[in-house]
């Protein structure tokens, strides 16, 4: 009878795959197992679907698809031929029973288990209901080198099924979790709870593997860890940085224990949040293949954040920053920009909207005539300036990067084929006062992985001054809009908590302003359906969370 070992030593894989990227997805989990061999590793634990790319959505409905994942897993299944780790792997799997969500255990050159994902998640951004089976029944643990491992799949530990107290009542010694679990804020503490009641509930330690990297509007955010038998955390690691940590697990009379396990600091808020759009911003264009973004530098607060996240997140000498003025853009608001620029250290253009913006006017005196001038010609000099730099983008390559925030998207402050014109948002789901606290924070730090510059890179007198959007002579945003930290505290109630009027009122607001802000909400709609995707940082965002009818009548209390 062989011996059951004493000690195992596994590896988090936490790294950013691509998604469709069949063959860069295998070439870095390979690379990842010949680090993990190195640090003596005799396991690996790679994130939910990793071959595939979490989460890819329609793709699993096209075959072609599903045969390459799959290929990919029986190759790298043959690597384990060489006696180094074994590997627990995500993939996609089409079976006589469906197609799921899947991993694979290999060893020693062959598949020793296959497992499916039996809880699809079927809210906010999952849909996973949509392309894949819940797997026909739950399996037992799988025989891992003497070691019995219980295996269930991100939301297994989630939902209702009670996934891992089967697999301990089945001799499951310990429990390994690949997961693709998204980025929102405390999102972390959310993922410990959830893993401490499944630990309470079988008495069985828990390792949690986390996906990292922006896959289009989602940010996943790594930080996998583990708790063990006796509720405490056991290891910890790093938030938005890819790594591959062993781990090392002593068998004892009490089950296992970690003894040995990366404790590493997890940012706050504020880091947090910009790092999430740093990271989503980067991703996007690199994984779109973009070599360089431009986006309208304006002088305001919005365009300067989103500068210095595109400086971090890809270098001073791949953002091209356009200054577009006309009559009513202030002298402070060039100055402004021009300093911005200048610290960030990046490209900075100036191109005078005046001969175009004349130009449309003088096209339209005709129509227009008898009519008063107001809105209408306000938004042709935004549209004049989204055309300038679509024309930029076109000419040279650039990905156009939008700026809006979230409390302008809420209420449609913002103009359709001008200055929502863009191939991505990173300050999309960041409300209007959250923009400035990430700015006062960027001018005190350097997130790690930044490649932009220490200091004030947002000069002050931008976070100082009163927004305006500069479309008319002395415009402030105050002039259609609440004040910044009224509204955003209406549409956190409205959006994020799903607040009625009464109960909105009740917290201080007043009745006619909240049915305002409530109505701009639903009417903006049709906007947002146009919108550039962007990073999601709040639990509930515009797109993937929040999906209402562009047709809607509905109004609460009338």
């Amino acid at each position: 009878m062989t011996k059951k070992p004493d000690i195992l030593r596994i590896a988090i894989a936490q790294l950013n795959p691509t998604v469709g990227d069949v063959a860069g997805n295998l070439a870095k989990a390979r690379e990842a197992r010949a680090d993990a061999a190195r640090q003596g590793a005799d396991l690996v634990l790679y994130t939910e679907l990793f071959l595939a790319g979490y989460p890819p959505e329609d793709l699993v409905l096209k075959p072609a698809f599903l045969k390459a994942c799959e290929k990919a897993a029986e190759d790298f299944a043959k690597d384990t031929a060489d006696g180094g780790p074994g590997v627990i792997i995500g993939t996609p799997l089409k079976r006589k029973s469906g197609t799921h969500n899947s991993i694979i255990v290999a060893d020693g050159g062959k598949i020793l288990a296959e497992r499916y994902k039996l809880d699809l998640p079927n809210y906010g951004e999952f849909d996973e209901k949509r392309v894949f089976q819940a797997g026909p029944e739950l399996q037992g643990p799988v025989n891992f080198r003497g070691v019995r491992i219980g295996i269930p799949i991100c939301e297994d530990i989630w939902g209702e099924v009670a996934v891992c107290e089967t697999l301990a009542e089945s001799g499951a010694e310990i429990l390994l979790v690949p997961n693709g679990s998204p980025y929102y804020r405390a999102k972390i503490d959310v993922r410990h709870q959830v893993v401490i009641r499944q630990v309470i509930e079988t008495g069985l330690p828990m390792i949690y593997a986390n996906q990292l990297g922006g896959q289009d509007e989602l940010i996943f955010d790594g930080a996998s860890f583990a708790i063990g038998a006796d509720k405490t955390l056991a290891f910890q690691m790093s938030q938005f940085e890819d790594a591959v940590d062993v781990t090392t697990w002593k068998r004892t009379d009490d089950g296992w224990v970690c003894a040995e396990g990366a404790m590493s600091k997890i940012p706050e808020r504020e880091e947090a949040d910009y790092r999430a759009c740093m990271l989503g911003l980067r991703d996007y264009v690199n994984k779109n293949g973009f070599k360089n973004v431009v986006l309208g530098l304006s002088g305001g607060i919005d365009s300067a954040i989103c500068a210095a996240l595109a400086v971090d997140a890809l270098g001073e000498e791949r953002l091209r920053a356009v200054m577009m003025p006309y009559r009513y853009t202030s002298k402070d608001s060039l100055k402004d920009a021009e300093d911005c620029a200048r610290a960030l250290g990046c490209r900075y253009d100036i191109v005078p909207i005046f001969e175009p913006v004349e130009g449309f006017l003088h096209a339209l005196t005709q129509m227009f005539e008898g009519t008063k001038e107001g809105i209408t010609e306000e938004n042709l000099q935004s549209r004049a300036r989204g055309t300038i730099l679509m024309a930029i983008s076109n000419k040279f390559g650039s990905m156009v990067v939008t700026t809006g925030n979230k409390s302008e998207m809420s209420v449609g402050y913002a103009t359709l084929y001008g200055d929502m014109n863009g191939g991505f948002n990173p300050i999309k789901d960041l409300y209007k006062m959250q923009v400035y606290a990430l700015s006062r924070w960027r001018n005190s730090h350097v997130p790690p992985g930044a490649l932009g510059p220490s200091g004030e890179v947002i000069p002050k007198n931008i976070i100082d001054k009163a927004p305006s959007a500069e479309l008319r002579e002395n415009q402030t945003d105050q002039d259609s809009l609440p004040p910044y930290p009224v509204l955003d505290d209406i549409l956190e109630c409205l959006v994020e908590h799903e607040m009625g009027v009464d109960e909105i009122v009740a917290r201080g607001h007043d009745r006619a302003t909240v049915a305002r802000v409530e109505h701009l909400l639903y009417i903006a709609e049709y906007k947002r359906r146009q919108a550039a995707p962007g990073v999601k940082i709040t639990r509930k965002n515009f797109g993937r969370d929040r999906r209402y009818p562009i047709t809607n009548r509905f109004r609460d209390g009338r």
